[in-house]
């Protein structure tokens, strides 16, 4: 396994200060637009004079890549981005999403939901509700209308049905970003009742990433703008479970030729990191992104004294 130098501890509050992460799915290397979100986060929390944390985000398993987290951390420390503590796998925190499952069942807020996604699909077209493409159906809460004795912590382990979680009636988020400013979405008519652990046994990304932010008292999160409209949700599941909100700040996204977001889904292309040179040219394109447009550019600098003029930079 590859560490950065790591300082162990137990748990955090945000009232340790500045405490920022970069969260990598592992489904194959960094390309141009991750690098982006890391090197966004790695500049905020070096600039507040805070951690930053690596966590492996491994809960789709069948997406994910053997050996993809080892060549993740490589890149990083290829282009400099050391991060503070041991890095976590959420593969190893089911305990924690499980807990905080069983305490969402026990407010009465879950309901088992056997949907697919075409019978979602079919009954919205049944409403003359269209989805554009690329955006989440709202669910129009079918299976929340069936009565069922449901909050039995022993149903949470039942197979084959996924676990939504029952929004109260207008829950209209609103919060500050802090390169995008005032922002605000109602669940109810945007999302629906979203879920919470699928059909498959995997814990979602919602839910996961909530839990793991509290636990590592994250007071910051720098990342990719795509991830703005999940952000609601976070907000208030963290309201539910008694946990604090962090700053949110969303980077501007790296593009394709046709527009779309780059990803592993489109075939991006991972980075260049092999050398020196090469990773500071990775890095230097990330930064004009961000709209860091007059760093030292002289081959003579190393990416050290470059990250450091990077992190002055830094707004």
């Amino acid at each position: 396994m590859i560490l950065a130098v790591s300082t162990l501890k137990n748990p955090s509050s945000p009232a340790d200060g500045y405490r920022g992460r970069f969260a990598p799915s592992p489904t194959g290397p960094l390309h141009a637009g991750s690098l982006v979100a890391a090197l966004g986060s790695w500049l905020d929390a070096r600039k507040n004079r805070g951690k930053w944390l690596l966590r492996i985000e491994d809960l789709d398993t069948p997406r994910c890549v053997p050996g993809a987290d080892q060549k993740i951390q490589a890149q990083l420390l290829a282009c400099g981005l050391t991060w503070d503590e041991e890095l976590t796998y959420q593969s190893q925190r089911q305990d924690h999403y499980q807990e905080a499952l069983k305490r969402l069942n026990a407010l009465k807020l879950l309901y088992p939901c056997t949907c697919s996604r075409q019978t979602i699909a079919n009954t919205l077209a049944g409403l003359g509700i269209e989805t554009p493409r690329n955006q989440e159906m709202v669910y129009p809460g079918t299976c929340r209308q069936i009565p069922q004795n449901i909050h039995s912590p022993e149903l949470l382990k039942a197979s084959k049905v996924a676990w939504r979680l029952a929004l109260p009636e207008n829950c209209h988020i609103e919060f500050e970003d802090l390169a995008l400013g005032h922002q605000a979405q109602n669940l109810n008519t945007e999302v629906g009742d979203f879920v919470l652990r699928r059909n498959d046994g995997i814990f979602t990304y919602q839910l996961a990433v909530v839990v793991d932010d509290a636990v590592q008292g994250i007071t910051h999160i720098v990342r990719g703008a795509d991830l703005l409209s999940n952000t609601a949700r976070q907000i208030h599941l963290q309201k539910i479970l008694g946990y604090e909100t962090p700053q949110y700040l969303h980077l501007p996204l790296v593009l394709d030729e046709y527009g779309e977001k780059l990803s592993k889904q489109t075939l991006a292309t991972q980075i260049n990191t092999q050398g020196e040179k090469h990773s500071l040219a990775e890095l230097r394109k990330a930064a004009q992104h961000l709209g860091l447009n007059h760093l030292p550019d002289g081959e003579s600098i190393t990416i050290a004294e470059w990250l450091l003029a990077a992190t002055h930079a830094w707004r």
